[in-house]
């Protein structure tokens, strides 16, 4: 395969300098450990999901809550408890989001295991349970990922008592649920369209994934401390570049990632046939042969690795590699200038733009 340029990877970065996020991991574990007991108090035939959901919780980045408790230091640090309860959560939030996406997009892993709605079809099976195993599947992955949600505004809802700040907060995360939903649906109809809207790919990148993976968190934790208008105007120009930078990485990743660290197979997003901005930027400057091969390949559930490396070097012998990785430069350096020129202290503003590096060239 054609050699990749230097892209510069780093480690993604913790926001765990005071040990804040090692709290909200544990608030995380307390709080699911506490509404799982619940559930089996209906019945122990919701072990299965527990364990689920357990295991869902446990891990992961972090990213979201990261960008919270930075926010929440950069408007002041008021109200620890309120800031961890409010990072958890986010990742609850992201663990409903998660469950669902994977159902959509008919993912077989997650992280290294199979996904929900994978593991209850395998549980149906095993069990020689009467109906569909993939329906079972799906109904269990959705079950799980509505009490993710319906947890995430349990948990959020004993964040803040102070009625002004609440309301804030409230209305910070109520808009970034609404945006996600919308960003999720535009995908699907993306997906199902013919034909390609360049316009449309990046609408969906913006509101699906980028705002809500660091603007929102951002502005949440800025609502939890009582920031001040200007500190949520210099978060809100820092996270949308971010953001969007943080979503052309994932699907750089999708497509050139190491299983062994994305927990996901090489190539999935081709298999799925995901009209990437990546995608996009090859297919605008494919001659006939590479059109041919993109057109012929992409979206094909069985794939092989040999037909993956074939797309992987039109994406970088099209120069779409190339300009997706020019992006995410650009994208970091404009959410990095406009942080370190905001009105954050000193220490958020390196703290932000050290993660901001971070997420840009992640391995995983």
């Amino acid at each position: 395969m054609t050699a990749l340029p230097d892209q510069g990877y780093r480690r993604v970065a913790s926001a765990d300098a005071d040990g804040s996020l090692a709290m909200v991991e544990d608030r995380l574990e307390d709080f699911v450990a506490q509404r799982c007991q619940v559930l089996l108090d209906v019945s122990p035939e919701l072990a299965p999901v527990t364990e689920m959901v357990r295991h869902l919780a446990h891990g992961g980045k972090r990213l979201r809550a990261s960008f919270c408790l930075w926010g929440w230091r950069g408007g002041g640090a008021d109200g620890q408890d309120a800031a961890i309860d409010g990072a958890a959560a986010l990742e609850l939030f992201h663990l409903a989001a998660l469950v669902h996406d994977d159902v959509m997009d008919h993912s077989a892993t997650r992280r290294g295991s199979s996904t929900a709605h994978e593991a209850f079809a395998a549980r149906h099976r095993d069990e020689v349970l009467d109906g569909d195993a993939a329906d079972f599947g799906t109904g269990a992955a959705l079950l799980i990922g509505d009490l993710c949600l319906t947890w995430s505004d349990e948990l959020l809802s004993r964040a803040v008592v102070d009625p002004p700040r609440r309301t804030a907060v409230r209305g910070v995360y109520d808009l970034m649920r609404s945006q996600v939903m919308a960003g999720q649906y535009l995908d699907m109809l993306e997906q199902a369209r013919p034909g390609t809207r360049p316009h449309e790919s990046r609408l969906v990148l913006r509101y699906k994934s980028a705002k809500y993976t660091v603007e929102h968190p951002l502005l949440l934790g800025g609502a939890l401390s009582g920031a001040c208008e200007d500190v949520l105007d210099a978060y809100r120009r820092f996270g949308v570049p971010v953001g969007e930078a943080f979503q052309l990485r994932d699907d750089v990743l999708g497509v050139f990632g190491d299983p062994a660290r994305t927990g996901k197979p090489v190539g999935d997003d081709l298999r799925e046939g995901k009209k990437t901005v990546l995608v996009l930027a090859a297919l605008e400057r494919a001659d006939v042969v590479q059109r041919r091969l993109l057109q012929r390949h992409l979206g094909d559930p069985g794939l092989t690795d040999r037909a993956v490396a074939e797309l992987q070097d039109v994406l970088v012998d099209t120069g779409a590699l190339a300009d997706v990785e020019h992006q995410i430069t650009q994208l970091t350096e404009q959410g990095v200038e406009a942080i370190v020129a905001g009105a954050v202290p000193e220490s958020v503003a390196t703290g932000l733009a050290e993660l901001a590096l971070s997420i840009a060239g992640r391995t995983s």
